[in-house]
């Protein structure tokens, strides 16, 4: 009787350890699929979190890049808007001032070479203040632009406008007063018309450069048109008509040389045109 119970006993024991352990191994089986199943969440949501970051990264690029092209855009039209009033404003250069200067100057003279019958020795006096003002402001508007790069559109134009206008209405002036030829007013306003036709005409295939022929032309044209506006007489009057000579010789020449020069300029651009013709040809 007593080693049943104790079996009994035992058996209940064995069963209270038992019971502990079975408790604890069934409860270990869903708490492994728990945690197993946390980590898989845990997992998914890191993906998740690592791809809303690229998204917003993505995104975050993406406006930076749009607002970094709406700045550009916007610098850019803002430095178009600048750069053209940059350019507007550079019409008012010291070089263009002093061919409107110029320009202005060719009504002032033909007024005082006009005045009071256009035989007064002092508005004659004016007459040629205006004329020599005039000839030394076209020495120096050019050689401004080209030193300091004031070379503007309105100047490639209004120069040579204000240099043939003032000479142009010095030697009609005189003509009609009778102190020069109408034939050496012809020649030498033809010449100054025809070469500046001549030099559009083949601008296409280059551009005639200013000799020092020409220059010298019109530097001895200026003092030849200047000793003409003043009053002069005895010796002076003599060597006026030396000096204009001298200008209409070198206007005839310079002109020659000019018109050689467009027709070498012309053949040498048509051939270099027919060169690259068969070249794209062949």
């Amino acid at each position: 009787m007593t080693g049943v119970p104790a079996s009994a006993a035992g058996g209940s024991s064995s069963a209270r350890r038992t019971g502990p352990r079975g408790t604890s191994g069934a409860a270990q089986e869903p708490a492994g699929r728990t945690n197993a199943g946390s980590a898989i969440e845990r997992g998914a949501a890191e993906r998740a979190a690592t791809d809303r970051d690229t998204t917003d990264q993505g995104t975050t690029g993406r406006g930076s890049a749009e607002r970094c092209s709406t700045e550009g855009g916007a610098a850019g039209r803002g430095g178009k808007i600048a750069a053209a009033a940059v350019n507007q404003a550079s019409v008012w250069n010291v070089a263009n001032l002093l061919t409107m200067l110029r320009l202005l100057l060719v009504p002032a003279f033909v007024a005082l070479m006009l005045g009071n019958g256009g035989y007064d020795p002092a508005w004659r006096s004016f007459a040629w203040a205006a004329f020599a003002i005039a000839m030394i402001t076209d020495l120096f508007d050019g050689h401004l632009a080209r030193t300091y790069n004031l070379v503007t559109d309105f100047g490639k134009i209004a120069d040579p406008i204000a240099d043939k206008a003032i000479m142009g209405a010095a030697l009609i002036c005189l003509s009609a007063l009778g102190d020069l030829p109408w034939w050496v007013t012809s020649v030498i306003l033809g010449r100054e018309l025809g070469i500046t036709v001549l030099r559009f005409v083949v601008i296409r295939y280059g551009v005639i450069p200013a000799s020092r022929g020409g220059k010298l032309k019109t530097l001895t044209q200026g003092i030849a048109v200047g000793m003409y506006v003043l009053a002069l007489t005895g010796p002076l009057a003599t060597l006026r008509f030396w000096v204009m000579a001298a200008a209409v010789v070198l206007t005839v020449a310079t002109g020659l040389d000019y018109v050689k020069q467009a027709i070498v300029l012309r053949r040498r651009g048509i051939a270099e045109r027919r060169a690259a013709l068969k070249e794209t040809e062949a």
